[in-house]
Parts: C-alpha cells; structure tokens; sequence
C-alpha cells in the first residue's frame, strides 16, 4: 500500500488552555469569595473575628490561584523554570486539567483541541525544566499504528526487525535510534507502554500518539517528565498513522543539547 502525502497538523498551541486557564482562575476565585461571603453573617454570630479569619484564609486561596496562574504562563512564555516546575506540573496534569476540561465542554470546545494545547503546555513545562539526560535515559515511545498493518514484519518489540523499504516512518524512525543511540519502542497499548517504562526506567519520555492516549499517558506517568509529538492521520485514528521525523530529531537535539554541551557520561 502506497501512503498519500501526509496531512500537515497544525502545531499545537498553548494560548488555549493558558486562556481556559485564566478562565478558571476566575471561576475559583468567584468560587472562593462565594464560600466566604454567603455564611459570613452566620460566622459572626458564632464568633465576631471569625468572617475576618476565614476572608483571611480565602484571599490567601485566592492570591494563591492567582499567582500560580501568572507563573503559569511566565514559565510557558519565557521557556524558563521561574519557580516550583515540577509542582505547576503536578497541578496542570492532576487538578487544572480535568477542571478545564469540564469548562471546555461547557463552552462548546472540542476536547482534541483543548487535549492539544495541554499537551504544547506540557511540553514548555518539561522543557524549561532543562533537564540533564544522557541518550541512554531516553525513551521514545511508538504506537503500533505508525506501521503499515499490511506489513509482515512486526516491529513490536524490537524496532530493529524493519527491514527499511521506507513504506511508513519506520525506517525514519530507526535512523534517529542509531543517530542518537537512543532506545526506541513500539507499544501495543496503553497497557504494555506503561510495562515498557517500568521495565527500562528512563530518565525521560519522548512519546507518540493521538491527542487521548497522550493526554492519558502524560497523567500516567507523571512524575516522569514526558515530551508528546502528536501523529498525523491520514486514514482516520489508529490505523497507518505517520509521524514527522523531523519533529522527533529536533526535539532530541533540544533535551541533550545541554548534556552533550556539558559533556555528561553516555
């Protein structure tokens, strides 16, 4: 089977869940100053001070959303690990997101969209974290799909066994493996990538996929810092996908360019 020209995807951006991140800023805000303000005449009568102190504690929540919103988007803005990166992390993938979520589907946004711009968030925060890794802590992560199914020899497991006829990105694939040393693996599943990763214990991620499975992943694995290039698919999800190489080779160059300036063991 003969591959069409690959669709080109837009790049993901990240002004959209920085926005519905602003959005729901506001909303806890609004959320905060509405639990402190509707019982506040019944804090009084068990207390005087006791309106005070819990307005106390609310500008405190609230200053503290704020902020952590502004630095946010400093860090995404700037590519610079301003303060507390892997905690923002830790908030964006385990609370902000399926908050924003929700907020997308009540304003009518599309999820892949929303999915997009999380995973463009993301990966500005993994990367201003300028992370030291050598080629051997790398992982790069394949879906099964980026193989023509119509191929006999299945990659599965050992991206060695293509025997380069150039078909699919494969053999693109097996190139950047060999130009970096790099640990290259296709995975079956959801399941079996998660096995891949507790087996080979990498220092990072490097993943391909379709917007849910690395939104997914991305959660999954944290802590584990994980850079996520979508695939590109012309025949609709999950069969005879196709992955730039390029974006690949440039992202590796990104993350050891600082391992290789400071001429960290391999």
């Amino acid at each position: 089977m003969t591959l069409p020209p690959p669709i080109v995807a837009t790049p993901p951006r990240k002004r959209l869940f920085v926005t519905l991140m602003g959005i729901t800023c506001l909303i806890v805000v609004a959320a905060i100053f509405l639990a402190w303000w509707i019982p506040n005449r019944g804090l009084a009568n068990i207390h005087p001070n006791l309106p005070n102190i819990v307005g106390l504690i609310m500008v405190v929540l609230s200053g503290s959303a704020i902020i952590g919103t502004g630095l946010l988007v400093l860090t995404t803005a700037l590519g610079k690990d301003i303060l507390f990166t892997r905690f923002m992390r830790l908030v964006v993938i385990k609370f902000l997101l399926p908050v924003i979520e929700f907020v997308g589907r009540v304003i009518g946004l599309d999820k892949d969209d929303i999915r997009q711009s999380f995973i463009a968030m993301n990966n500005s925060l993994v990367l201003s974290q300028r992370i030291k890794v050598r080629p051997d802590r790398i992982l790069v992560l394949l879906p099964h799909c980026i193989q023509l199914s119509d191929c006999e020899i299945k990659v599965t497991g050992d991206i060695h066994k293509c025997v380069q006829c150039g078909r699919c990105s494969i053999k693109g694939l097996v190139g950047i493996g060999l130009k970096y040393n790099i640990d290259i693996s296709v995975a079956t599943g959801g399941t079996l990538a998660r096995r891949v990763i507790v087996e080979k214990r990498p220092k990072l991620v490097l993943a391909v996929a379709c917007e849910r499975d690395l939104t997914s992943g991305i959660k999954d694995c944290y802590p584990l810092p994980v850079i996520g290039i979508l695939n590109e698919r012309p025949f609709g999800p999950c069969f005879n996908t196709v992955v730039d190489v390029s974006k690949i080779d440039a992202a590796l160059t990104l993350m050891l360019e600082r391992a290789l300036r400071e001429n960290l063991p391999t």
